[in-house]
C-alpha cells in the first residue's frame, strides 16, 4: 500500500516500546513562530457585513480585541467587515441604528474592556441587528490577562452563533506537528494560529495525533529511543503514558467518543491491525482479522462504527466494521487511493485524501448518499480533520516549497492558509468544542 511520507511511517514503520518520562509542560514558542499569517481565497455567495467598533479602553488592554473578533469573523469567510471605530461605541448606549443601516451594516458591534485592580480585565460586548433594529444581547467576562484572547475567541464565536445558527470555532484549539531541520514538535495553537506553544519537543518523529474527546490529553506515536509507541499525555501537566508499546508496530491512535478507548494499528500477532486498547493501556482487544493492512482508524460521533484504511481488496481504500467487531464493509468506490478517513462530529460527512489525476486531494463524501466531491486543487494533501461545528476542514498541504496548514470551507469556496516560514507543518488535527485550559 502506497501512501504519502508522513502516513507511510504510520503503517510501516512503527516498531518497539519505549519508556517516557512525565512532566514536560507547554512552552511558548519562539516568536517568529506565533504568528500565523492567514490569507483568505474566495468567499461565500452571501457575506453578513458587521460593523465593528473599537472596544472602549482597548489601548488598556495587551490585546487588541476587536482587531481579533474581526480577524476571527472574516477568516471564515462568512462575514466582511465595517469599521465603526471612529464612532466611539460602547456596549451600554444604543447605537444609531438607522445610520448604519444607511453604511449597509446587518448588524453592528461594541465593546468595552476594563481593568480591574486585581490585574483581571472585565470585556463585555453587545450586538445589535441593525436591518430588524433589535437588540441580539451580549457578554460579560472577567479573564486574566492570559486569556484576553480567549474572550475575543469566546465573542467572535457568540456572533457567529447569533448570525448564523451554527456554533463557532474560533475559541477552539489545533494540534500539529511541525519540523525545522531535524527537530520535531507536536504544538498545540489557538484555531486561528496565534498563541502556539511546544507540547512536546522532539529529535526524533511524531506523528499522528490525535485529540481526546474532552480536549485534556493527546495521543500520538512517538519514536523517542529509535523505537515507537502509542502515548498519551495530559496538555495541562504534560503527563505522559505509554498505551501501546509491543513487539512489532505501534501506531495510528484514535480516541473513542467516550475517552474510553483508543483505536490503534498493532502488528503484534502479526500483519498489521486493528485493536481496541483502553486509555490506560489495558483491555487489548483484537478488531480486525486479515491478511492485509489495516490502519488509520477513527470512530463514528456515536461509537457504533470504526472506519478505516485497509488494502485488502488490492489498493488502500477505506472500509468500516462495527466497533464491538463483526463484518467489514467497503466504503469508498471512487477512485484506487484512498486513505485518511475523518467523520464530522455531526455524523454527516466523511473527508479523507484521495488520488485524483495523479495529485493527493482531499475528498467529502456524503455518508448518507454516498456522492463524493473534490474539496481541493492542490497536489498534495494530507491529513484532513473537522472542526467541531462540522463547517471546516484543516488539512495539510504544499505550498512554495513547504508543508502548510489549510482550511477549507465544505464546499470548497473558502480557503485559508496558516503558513510558518520557518516551519514545515503537517499532521494537523482539530480539538473539540470544550472550555478553555487556564494555563
Amino acid at each position: 500500500m502506497q501512501i504519502p511520507v508522513s502516513r507511510r511511517a504510520a503503517v510501516q514503520g512503527l516498531i518497539g516500546a519505549l519508556a517516557l518520562t512525565a512532566g514536560l509542560t507547554l512552552a511558548p514558542i519562539d516568536a517568529a513562530w506565533a504568528q500565523f499569517r492567514v490569507d483568505i481565497s474566495g468567499v461565500g455567495a452571501t457575506q453578513i457585513p458587521v460593523a465593528i467598533g473599537k472596544f472602549r479602553d482597548e489601548g488598556r488592554s495587551p490585546q487588541p480585541l476587536s482587531q481579533i473578533v474581526k480577524a476571527d469573523l472574516e477568516r471564515s469567510g462568512l462575514f466582511k467587515t465595517l469599521d465603526a471605530s471612529a464612532d466611539k461605541l460602547d456596549e451600554i448606549a444604543r447605537p444609531p441604528l438607522a445610520d448604519w443601516r444607511s453604511k449597509g451594516a446587518d448588524a453592528l458591534l461594541a465593546g468595552s474592556v476594563t481593568p480591574l485592580a486585581d490585574g483581571r480585565f472585565d470585556v463585555r460586548y453587545h450586538l445589535w441587528d441593525v436591518l430588524k433594529g433589535q437588540d441580539l444581547g451580549g457578554l460579560s467576562l472577567v479573564v486574566p490577562a492570559g486569556d484576553l484572547r480567549q474572550a475575543a475567541h469566546r465573542i467572535a464565536d457568540e456572533i457567529y452563533e447569533r448570525l448564523t445558527g451554527d456554533k463557532g470555532v474560533f475559541a477552539t484549539r489545533i494540534a500539529y506537528v511541525s519540523r525545522v531541520g531535524k527537530q520535531h514538535s507536536l504544538m498545540i495553537a489557538d484555531a486561528d494560529g496565534e498563541n502556539a506553544q511546544v507540547a512536546l519537543p522532539s529529535s526524533q518523529p511524531i506523528i499522528s495525533p490525535a485529540w481526546s474527546p474532552d480536549g485534556t490529553k493527546l495521543a500520538y506515536v512517538s519514536f523517542e529511543g529509535g523505537k515507537a509507541a502509542v502515548v498519551t499525555q495530559d496538555v495541562l501537566s504534560g503527563r505522559r503514558r505509554v498505551v501501546a508499546g509491543f513487539k512489532g508496530t505501534n501506531s495510528a491512535p484514535a480516541w473513542s467518543p467516550d475517552g474510553r478507548q483508543l483505536v490503534v494499528t498493532l502488528s503484534r500477532d502479526g500483519g498489521s491491525q486493528l485493536y481496541v486498547i483502553g486509555a490506560e493501556g489495558d483491555g487489548l482487544r483484537r478488531l480486525t482479522q486479515s491478511s492485509a493492512i489495516d490502519t488509520e482508524a477513527t470512530w463514528s460521533p456515536d461509537g457504533a462504527t470504526i472506519f478505516f484504511v485497509s488494502d485488502r481488496g488490492g489498493g488502500p481504500q477505506i472500509y468500516r466494521v462495527p466497533a464491538a467487531g463483526g463484518s467489514v464493509q467497503r466504503v469508498t468506490f471512487s477512485g484506487s487511493y484512498n486513505i485518511s478517513p475523518a467523520i464530522s462530529p455531526d455524523g454527516r460527512w466523511m473527508a479523507y485524501i484521495g488520488q485524483v489525476d495523479n495529485a493527493y486531494r482531499v475528498q467529502l463524501m456524503d455518508l448518507s448518499s454516498g456522492n463524493v466531491k473534490t474539496l481541493t486543487d492542490t497536489r498534495e494533501d494530507e491529513s484532513p480533520s473537522f472542526a467541531p461545528n462540522s463547517k471546516v476542514i484543516i488539512y495539510a498541504s504544499r505550498a512554495q516549497g513547504r508543508d502548510v496548514l489549510m482550511t477549507t470551507s465544505l464546499d470548497g469556496r473558502i480557503k485559508a492558509k496558516l503558513p510558518a516560514p520557518q516551519a514545515d507543518l503537517r499532521e494537523p488535527t482539530w480539538g473539540p468544542q470544550v472550555a478553555p485550559i487556564r494555563r
